[in-house]
């Protein structure tokens, strides 16, 4: 297989003697036109050339992109510019590293060179020792900015994270949006900080022993700002996908959007010193290829890893419960180091909530919670009543950590109709007892933020466009999206368009005594789990007896355990510790330690 670790092949490039290299990738174009905005000139207009396949140079990738345009002039950064293409309205560069006044405003000329960085200490961590933080850049901070993000960074370290990731940052329209409706997948959003303020979050994440994982998206893009196919065959018909056409993987013209979106990957590494990659929905990434996007993003992004002498992961989410996304290619794996592993958030919130819509109908027995902590995957092979067809496969030969568990993340929380949390579902002491087997368990515990707390603010569904056809749809669909269910009949759900929709998903920071205790709680789960769980032999001994669930972890000479059931249960342990206790609102649990 083919590797790839060159990155700056389009979009802007800032050179060493004041001048900037401009490329696009545009075969559907018989012409393209820089327009560069300088500051305190007039606009001027310059023809890009036709480079043509044979000049474009570029050994490391197995198919010449064809039709690459370039122009190199006078430029600095903080210059912007826009294309032109076959005399058209002009729009911004695919490959925009920067849009300040937006998604249909011109680019500005980012030399990615300005910044210094002071983490050349960093190496990075291994998987093993991942406690991953999702956040979303706008609604953690009342500020919701990268540099709020950093004020934060102290208190995830003090609670026992190690590893920060952030939703989607690629530009959106608007300034709401969870970033899945990016349309450009290079540039920053500006709203947050843009590059340097990324930068600036990253070197401070490294600098104080946190790793930072971006999530990023390749399976569409965005319905507003999406200039692409004026440009390219970005898109293609051959497959279908929940957006409509699926991105062009493995059609004919291929070869640019692969190179755009493998450098993209690699872009995150070199330019933001990113520690790893979340790729968003890797089972709507529709691609024939006899190499797939997916296991050439991991395997150009290990190979840069190795390049750099940084440890890098790359992360699938998907619900598939196929092990041969994290097998190596030597076993026909596809090479990513860990999966979304949905089946331990589905059986816990079945069970404890009663829900049994959707996907939730196969989920609800106790059994399939204590599965899930033993062998990742609950369902490996057999039917599945959701799906009408069998479901997933042996999780066997998979590390325990190459399963990424959650009690809550942003999409089971902000795609219910309301947003709600667990706080506002289940009782505490589900709560904290759950929160007992998510965070000791052999698994990649994930937390969403402000679960550590009991957040009451939920999280809802958020947009800002800005096409009043598309503002009317996003707010129609949404709440027809959810009249088909009896129990969302009588709902009032929030409009995405609404700012106060987005207002109310900001986290608060001002906590009760109650949120306080529970924040506690975490802090002493993850610390012990620092102890006995990171450096341990991460294989799990789970069962339920009666309403019992029970874990056991070895530990070298020792053994973790953790008891948990409605209260009244006898529990008897004459040879084990008690470390930390619970009993609220009928649950009770015990987690202990035998040396």
């Amino acid at each position: 297989m083919t590797v790839h670790t060159k990155t700056e092949t389009f979009g802007a490039t800032v050179l060493d003697n004041g001048r900037v290299e401009f490329r696009v990738w545009a075969p559907a174009a018989k012409t393209v036109t820089l327009r560069l905005l300088r500051r305190s000139r007039e606009p001027q207009d310059l023809e890009m050339r036709n480079l043509g396949s044979s000049d474009f140079g570029m050994p490391d990738f197995d198919e010449p992109c064809a039709n690459t345009f370039s122009v190199i002039t006078e430029a600095v950064a903080g210059d912007r510019y826009f294309y032109i293409v076959d005399g058209q309205n002009p729009v911004p560069d695919p490959v925009s590293r920067l849009l300040p006044e937006g998604v249909h405003a011109p680019t500005e000329i980012v030399d990615p060179n300005s910044f210094t960085w002071t983490d050349a200490n960093w190496g990075g961590m291994p998987l093993q020792k991942y406690v991953i933080y999702e956040l979303h850049v706008g609604t953690f901070t009342p500020p919701g900015t990268f540099e709020a993000v950093i004020s934060k960074l102290d208190y995830l370290r003090e609670l026992g994270v190690t590893a920060i990731e952030l939703m989607p940052v690629s530009a959106f329209p608007g300034a709401r949006n969870w970033g899945y409706d990016g349309v450009s997948l290079y540039a920053v959003q500006a709203s947050y900080g843009g590059p340097d303020g990324l930068r600036r979050l990253v070197d401070e994440a490294h600098r104080r022993g946190l790793a930072v994982i971006q999530d990023v998206v390749y399976n569409h893009f965005g319905p507003e700002g999406n200039y692409l196919r004026m440009f390219g065959p970005y898109f293609t018909g051959k497959h279908h996908t929940p957006w409509g056409e699926a991105v062009n993987y493995d059609d004919e013209g291929r070869e640019g959007m692969r190179r755009l979106v493998v450098e993209n990957a690699l872009y995150w590494i070199r330019e933001y010193h990113m520690d790893g990659l979340r790729l968003d929905a890797i089972q709507t990434i529709k691609d024939d290829s006899d190499v797939t996007i997916v296991e050439e993003i991991a395997h150009s992004v290990h190979a840069l890893g190795r390049e750099l002498g940084r440890e890098i992961v790359v992360i699938g989410e998907t619900d598939e419960n196929e092990p041969s996304y994290v097998l190596p290619a030597s076993q026909k794996g596809k090479g990513l180091d860990a999966v979304w592993s949905d089946d331990f958030h589905h059986s816990v919130h079945a069970h404890f909530t009663g829900e049994r819509a959707g996907y939730y109908q196969d989920f609800g027995e106790q059994e399939q919670i204590a599965k899930a902590l033993g062998e990742g995957f609950v369902f490996q092979g057999e039917f599945f009543k959701f799906w009408n067809d069998v479901r997933g496969a042996s999780s066997e030969g998979m590390p325990e950590w190459a399963h990424v568990i959650c009690l809550q993340n942003h999409d089971q929380i902000g795609n219910r109709a309301l947003g709600e949390r667990l706080t506002h579902l289940v009782p505490r002491g589900v709560r904290k007892m759950m929160a007992a087997f998510l965070l000791l368990a052999p698994q990649t515990p994930l937390l969403f933020m402000g679960e550590e707390f009991d957040a009451e603010t939920p999280f809802q569904f958020f947009t800002d466009f800005g096409d009043p056809a598309l503002r009317k749809a996003v707010t129609e669909g949404r709440r027809k999206e959810f009249k088909q269910f009896k129990e969302f009949a009588s709902v009032d759900v929030p409009d995405p368009q609404d700012p106060a929709t987005f207002e109310r998903s900001r986290l608060k920071w001002e906590w009760s005594p109650a949120q306080r205790e529970m924040h506690d709680w975490y802090r002493k789960l993850l610390t012990l789990r620092a102890g006995y769980v990171i450096n341990g032999e991460r294989t799990c001994e789970a069962r339920v007896v009666g309403e019992i669930l029970e874990m056991k972890l070895p530990r070298g000479n020792g053994r973790l355990r953790v008891v948990g059931g409605r209260s009244g249960f006898v529990h008897e342990s004459p040879s084990w510790h008690t470390v930390l206790q619970s009993n609220e609102d009928g649950f009770e649990l015990w987690v202990e330690v035998k040396e």
